[in-house]
């Protein structure tokens, strides 16, 4: 039997074969501006990056790394100079308290901050790169600078860039001050010094070398010129206080090196001890192991207790220095031409800070004879007038700094080791910035004016200070406000080992005064930097563009590169939260 033929509805026709109708609209949706829904507005803000705030000299790390990434290494260099002039220096001998809050630390390990420094500088004096700086226009002002150490050379480098003229003062032959005399050449070369002291000249500066300044030629200064600046530092080791220091073999720390520097070869064979657990008594240390000694650090408190930077600890006794820990010299005595030492134990007593808090173990003694003892204890003033007045009602005491006028006389202003908690080159640096800084405020606006500018100068919460914000420049945009590892978005970051720096073997060390870290490599530094977080900077990655869902975030010719319509942007956060690097702000809508 023959079915009948079954028409099928025209519904169903339509089920099985569909009709694909996409809704358009054939007029514009630009009258529809959502932003009138917006309750919350994303905006780009810049931030600090917690290694600027924690450098002494307020360096723009996270623009320096930035710059480095994409190869623009005489930008990076000269973004360094704007807030100091040792690069080559610091790079090398600086204690980086940067990499010590670096939060790329808390995700794998903290950016080599110093060896990209030490790079940039050597980038630059392998090509003779000249800086192009900013100068304010000339000052009828002249200013006198006592000491020509890092301390003194910064106030210099910065005072010339304000637009004052300066000479400076040295009672040695070379300048350079504890960088020239008291830094072994296996950490800071020579050639690396005199390139960045003959750049501070090449801004006008004047070095008058083996001119020292004695009370007579400050009375002298103070007639011919409208501020003094004394930044004489600690030159005379600190005295042990102890029976038989006047001995023939008890020696000064800070003197050896300033011979050894001066190219001569003090006898050091046999065993010799140092007293002391900061960088000169390693130096010290380091140096009799290089001339052919034996040498042993007696501290008394422990390793970790040290001032001394850890690395160069490390890399002592790794050379065969021995160190003895919680012992104090008692009395020193002769032993048929060589030093009896007795040693009180000593034992921890409590914490003082970040340091154990020690004290005599009872009437414990031990004894050592060495050929030869040196004292590296510490120093101090070699003068009492290099200090600042104590008690006076006419100072003002900064952070790195104090000034003092008397009557009508000029200003005196007192930096360097006198003024500063911690004795290193960056503190120095940052000494010498603010001491230009203050007196420009000073001449320019009055005293009270002073304390106001520097606050607004600050980088993040201080005490570092920026002279580029100083200036103007546009880091004074900038948020003071500084990015915790909670506010990166580490989804777009992976796991990168930190940069090895490269040295000399053990064996060639000791053998010569040789710088021991090598030289590294454009392509290494900038594999390093690109590890870095930028934090709080906008390095131009497009995720608020990529990701904006109402097509508000416009590219433009801007130094920013691009900026919201606020006519169309909702609020919905999705370009802050994207942003990697927290340089964008998500703040309540104000009506």
């Amino acid at each position: 039997m023959v079915k009948p033929m079954v028409q099928k509805s025209e519904a169903a026709a339509n089920v099985e074969n569909p009709i694909h109708i996409m809704p358009r609209s054939y007029l514009s949706t630009e009258n529809n501006k959502t932003g009138s829904w917006r309750y919350l507005r994303p905006r780009y803000e810049e931030k600090t990056a917690p290694c600027s705030a924690a450098c002494p000299a307020g360096e723009d790390i996270g623009k320096i790394e930035m710059l480095t990434t994409q190869g623009l290494f005489k930008e990076a260099w000269e973004t360094i100079l704007r807030e100091n002039p040792f690069p080559g220096v610091c790079g090398r001998v600086c204690y980086h308290p940067c990499e010590g809050v670096c939060n790329r630390g808390e995700f794998d390990d903290a950016i080599a901050i110093h060896s990209v420094e030490r790079f940039l500088a050597d980038t630059a004096e392998r090509y003779d790169l000249k800086p192009l700086r900013e100068r304010l226009p000339s000052r009828p002002e002249k200013v006198a600078i006592a000491g020509a150490g890092p301390s003194g050379l910064a106030a210099a480098w910065f005072l010339s860039q304000l637009g004052y003229a300066c000479d400076v003062f040295e009672a040695a032959s070379d300048a350079g001050g504890i960088l020239r005399w008291g830094i072994p050449l296996y950490r800071l070369p020579l050639p690396a010094l005199q390139r960045e002291i003959a750049q501070v000249e090449a801004q006008g500066v004047r070095i008058r070398t083996g001119t020292p300044v004695t009370a007579n030629l400050l009375t002298d200064l103070k007639s011919g010129y409208h501020a003094v600046y004394l930044a004489c530092g600690h030159g005379r080791t600190t005295e042990l206080r102890i029976p038989g220091e006047s001995l023939a073999g008890v020696q000064d720390g800070l003197a050896f090196l300033a011979k050894v520097r001066n190219g001569e070869s003090p006898a050091c064979q046999g065993t010799s001890a140092v007293i002391g657990g900061g960088n000169t008594a390693v130096d010290v240390a380091r140096s009799i192991v290089r001339l052919g000694g034996r040498a042993v650090i007696l501290y008394r408190r422990r390793r970790q207790d040290m001032p001394a930077f850890g690395d160069e600890v490390q890399m002592a006794l790794d050379e065969g220095v021995e160190l003895v820990e919680l012992v104090a010299p008692a009395q020193i005595e002769s032993a048929d031409g060589r030093c009896r030492v007795v040693l009180r134990a000593m034992k921890v007593a409590g914490e003082d800070g970040i340091r154990a808090r020690v004290e005599p173990d009872g009437d414990k003694t031990s004894e050592v004879i060495v050929d030869r003892l040196f004292k590296a204890t510490g120093a101090e003033a070699a003068e009492g007038w290099h200090n600042p007045p104590a008690g006076a009602s006419s100072i003002l005491t900064l952070s790195h700094c104090a000034l003092a006028k008397k009557n009508d006389g000029p200003m005196t202003i007192y930096g360097g080791d006198v003024t500063n908690d911690i004795k290193s080159v960056v503190h120095a640096v940052a000494s010498g910035k603010q001491a230009a800084m203050a007196l420009d405020t000073l001449l320019r606006e009055g005293p009270d004016a002073i304390l106001p500018k520097l606050n607004a100068c600050a980088v993040g919460s201080g005490p570092s200070l920026s002279m580029e914000i100083y200036m103007g420049g546009e880091r004074r945009l900038r948020n003071p406000h500084v990015v915790a590892y909670k506010e990166i978005n580490a989804d777009y970051f992976r796991y990168s080992a930190r940069m090895s720096q490269p040295r000399l073997v053990r064996e060639e060390r000791t053998r010569s005064f040789a710088e021991i870290d090598l030289r590294v490599s454009g392509n290494i530094a900038m594999r390093e930097t690109e590890r870095c977080f930028n934090c709080g900077l906008c390095n131009q990655c497009d995720n608020c563009h990529l990701f904006c869902p109402d097509l508000s975030v416009i590219h433009d010719p801007s130094a920013q590169g691009r900026h919201i319509n606020y006519d169309y942007c909702k609020g919905c956060g999705l370009c802050v939260v994207e942003c990697p690097r927290n340089a964008m702000t998500l703040e309540e809508e104000i009506r």
